[in-house]
């Protein structure tokens, strides 16, 4: 007969798995253990009033498939009945969903808590080597990623279990090294007077960084979307878009080198997020590398971790069906974020 402990990692299936960002959320439903993921049609958050809404006509009315639980990976610090996205007006509310979707069960992880449960098990095909290093089994891993703001956890493997450590580390201070830092960052926009890492490495912090850079040389702004920077950069058809890109990277670098002390990550460093994906050729330059190396007295240690960009398409989707197929294989701590009926 199974224990307490036991009985407390199951989850019934059906089970309806959530990825909700900022800007976009995606779901789908695992019917059984041995199944793959039954998705949905991926969605803008800005499309619909309510998660609940969001549900019920971009899952439940394509499918006859009624989910006993629910998991969902959601963009901000889970704390209360009440859970607010930080970059999105949606609020999660587990026991109205339970009411509404005659669930028996919800767990709220953090969304870059399911990126690291990805990372546990992503295989090469889902990602792409970064500079050298090599994977040490069973240490422990960094998942962050840029997209509407900064993701970030770690992945600690002890006791024979992944345990995903989630946080808000993309708000870690971020600050000026070289003379060109010195000139640029004074012209970043700021938030309670300070620089975030957020401030810099996301969607809108690449345009307050493209920004700053205008201003440090005294140039008019061409562009105004993420995007047209990117593309600018990329082509290497705009200069300030190019260096914007050169420095985004750096910075980035800086970021993730300091996350691979902190949790000594010497199963690798995994940047996961579109922005990643699309950035590839500029973070294959020598700069992202560099600065994830320059980590005085430490350097060694650093060109021995391997940096990788995660390309599965639904990594969080990936990393939380994983936790749902196996939850014993996984430390995932759900106090105070798992409601039962």
């Amino acid at each position: 007969m199974p224990n307490i402990m036991d009985q407390d990692a199951i989850i019934h299936f059906p089970i309806l798995i959530g990825d909700i960002g900022g800007t976009n959320a995606r779901f789908a439903i695992l019917m059984d253990a041995f199944a793959q993921p039954k998705e949905f049609p991926v969605l803008a958050t800005a499309d619909f009033e309510t998660l609940e809404e969001a549900i019920q006509i971009n899952v439940l009315d394509k499918t006859s498939i009624q989910p006993r639980s629910a998991i969902f990976a959601i963009a901000g610090p889970v704390d209360g009945d009440e859970i607010q996205l930080t970059n999105c007006p949606w609020v999660v509310r587990p026991k109205k969903m339970m009411a509404v979707f005659c669930l028996d069960d919800v767990i709220v992880l953090n969304d870059f808590e399911a990126q690291a449960l990805a990372a546990a098990s992503l295989d090469e095909q889902h990602r792409y080597a970064i500079g050298g290093g090599q994977i040490e089994p069973n240490t422990s891993r960094v998942v962050l990623g840029p997209g509407t703001g900064l993701g970030v956890a770690g992945l600690v493997y002890s006791n024979h279990n992944w345990i995903p450590v989630p946080g808000e580390g993309g708000h870690i201070d971020l600050g000026p090294r070289t003379e060109r830092d010195l000139a640029v960052f004074p012209h970043l926009e700021r938030i309670g007077g300070r620089v975030s890492a957020e401030q810099v490495l996301c969607g809108s912090g690449l345009v307050n960084l493209y920004n700053a850079v205008c201003k440090a040389d005294k140039h008019k702004p061409a562009y105004t979307a993420p995007a047209e920077i990117t593309a600018a950069g990329l082509a290497g058809t705009d200069p300030v878009a190019s260096e914007t890109l050169s420095l985004f990277a750096t910075c980035l670098g800086r970021v993730a080198g300091d996350l691979a002390l902190v949790f000594m990550a010497r199963g690798g460093v995994f940047l996961a997020g579109g922005i990643a994906q699309k950035i590839v050729p500029i973070l294959e330059k020598p700069e992202f590398r560099a600065a994830f190396e320059d980590k005085a007295p430490h350097e060694n240690l650093l060109q021995s971790v391997p940096t990788f960009v995660i390309t599965h398409p639904l990594a969080a989707l990936s990393g939380l069906a994983s936790y749902a197929r196996t939850p014993i294989r996984f430390g995932v701590a759900t106090d105070g974020r798992r409601w039962r009926a």
